[in-house]
């Protein structure tokens, strides 16, 4: 006849039992991955901007990257080669990418089980011993484990959100950058001829002044053009400098290393305006930070049902116990220790209402910022139509206009019915059309790369 367990031995067992269940649960997902992680981060940028994205992390990767980044740097680059730089290069990207490493290394640690812990008592006199082996397991970490790591392989995916939107945010800056370089050393180049322009008008006049043929107020006059002509180029220059400066920046690339070299000018305007259908509504479920937040919420929710389901065990340690009492040659007496808090003086109930009120805040931080991306995204689609029409206007209302008053001005001042001051004060009047053509375009693009950002996540930093 076979006798029943008793309760000790029940209880060992099922401890046991448990802690087999939750290492064959998490032992499967317990190990570092080969990318860690960075493959998705690598093929939502190679969908979304049709570009590559690189974690070098020995040697070899980093030469291979510098390989690609000379030959890049080799020729004149074009927006998409300044955005491709700045996805290898740029350090705090890379540094960025270290957070995956970071949020990989919780994921392997939440799915290790928690170590027991073993206790010994020893005491002894006049012959006498008393012994107490203690082996306990946190019994409410084992039964939680699969909880907790369930909940750590969601944040890794957040986390992998989170670094696609720093590479678009990136590839945004990049661009802006990129159009902001190009449109001030355009502006530096016009810059110089106008004061060059201004040079020789300021001497002639100077000259005629001297031969009598020239009043001095007029003379004033050419002299105060000359020196706004100084002022401007001065101005360019900064402008171009700062412009520079910043894309060298978000490149990665200092004063030491080959320098970049951008197209001679802007890209031109595209002559159709070309707009996408339901853009708003798209990027209502497709932008990757609205995403982040409903894994979020969904995370919240899941841990308010846990901490409602634990919240009279806080903690719970159980195991199996030895003791030996008496004289030295006494058998041990074997049985089994349980600790748990007294739910006496706290219930629980303060923490499942801090939890319920952080599950309510997040519901109304995801309203809100359903609401924002909804905005920001119909806002930079009129900032991207508005762009297209002041640039467009500028081009064919104001610039060519201007282009053929110049031409008319050539043919008059050849044919000697104006002179050069004529020329040059229709030139005058030319510069500001000029600056604000070359305003427009750049605004143009750069609008265009914050509504492509604005429809994948959110464009501010």
């Amino acid at each position: 006849m076979q006798c029943a367990p008793r309760p000790r031995q029940l209880i060992t067992t099922w401890i046991i039992l448990a802690a087999l269940a939750a290492g064959g649960i998490l032992s499967g997902c317990s190990t570092f991955t080969s990318d860690g992680g960075f493959n998705r981060v690598a093929d939502a940028t190679k969908a979304d901007l049709k570009l590559e994205v690189r974690w070098p992390r020995s040697a070899d990767e980093h030469a291979k990257v510098k390989t690609q980044i000379d030959a890049l740097l080799a020729h004149p680059l074009g927006p998409d080669d300044a955005v491709q730089i700045a996805l290898l290069n740029n350090h705090a990207l890379q540094a960025s990418f270290q957070e995956l490493g970071i949020s990989e290394a919780d994921l392997v640690q939440s799915g290790r089980l928690p170590n027991p812990r073993f206790t010994l008592r020893h005491a002894s006199g006049s012959g006498f011993v008393d012994i107490e082996e203690t082996l306990t397991f946190n019994v409410l970490s084992l039964i939680t484990a699969p909880y907790q790591h369930a909940a750590e392989q969601r944040r890794f995916s957040q986390v992998q959100d989170a670094t696609i939107i720093q590479v678009v945010q990136l590839a945004d800056r990049t661009r802006t950058a990129y159009y902001t370089s190009q449109a001030a050393h355009d502006s530096l180049q016009y810059a110089w001829q106008v004061k060059i322009a201004a040079e020789t008008g300021a001497e002639i006049a100077h000259r005629m002044l001297g031969a009598g043929n020239w009043s001095r107020t007029d003379q004033y006059r050419q002299q105060n053009f000359y020196t706004q002509s100084l002022q401007q180029l001065a101005r360019a220059q900064l402008a171009d400098d700062t412009a520079h400066t910043e894309l060298n920046r978000l490149l990665g690339i200092g004063d030491g290393g080959p320098q970049p070299q951008l197209a001679p000018h802007l890209p031109a305007l595209p002559e159709n305006f070309s707009e996408s259908p339901g853009q708003e509504q798209a990027a209502m479920q497709n932008r990757i930070d609205l995403k982040i937040m409903r894994a979020h919420l969904d995370e919240l929710a899941r841990r308010l049902k846990l901490m409602r389901a634990t919240r009279l065990i806080n903690v719970l340690d159980a195991g199996p116990t030895r003791v030996r009492e008496g004289a030295a040659d006494q058998p041990h007496e074997n049985g089994y220790e349980v600790s748990f808090e007294v739910p006496i003086f706290d219930t629980g109930a303060a923490r499942v209402h801090k939890a319920e009120a952080i599950y309510a805040q997040a519901e109304e931080q995801f309203a809100q910022a359903a609401l924002d991306a909804r905005a920001q995204v119909h806002v930079a689609l009129s900032r991207y139509r508005t762009a297209y029409t002041l640039a467009s206007r500028q081009h064919d209302d104001i610039l060519l206009v201007a282009k053929r008053m110049t031409a008319q001005d050539l043919l008059r001042y050849n044919a000697s019915q104006i002179s050069v001051f004529d020329l040059l004060a229709d030139a005058r009047a030319q510069i500001d059309s000029v600056d604000l053509g070359l305003d427009t375009l750049r605004d143009f693009w750069i609008a265009k790369s914050h509504l492509d950002t604005a429809l994948i996540a959110n464009s501010s930093d």
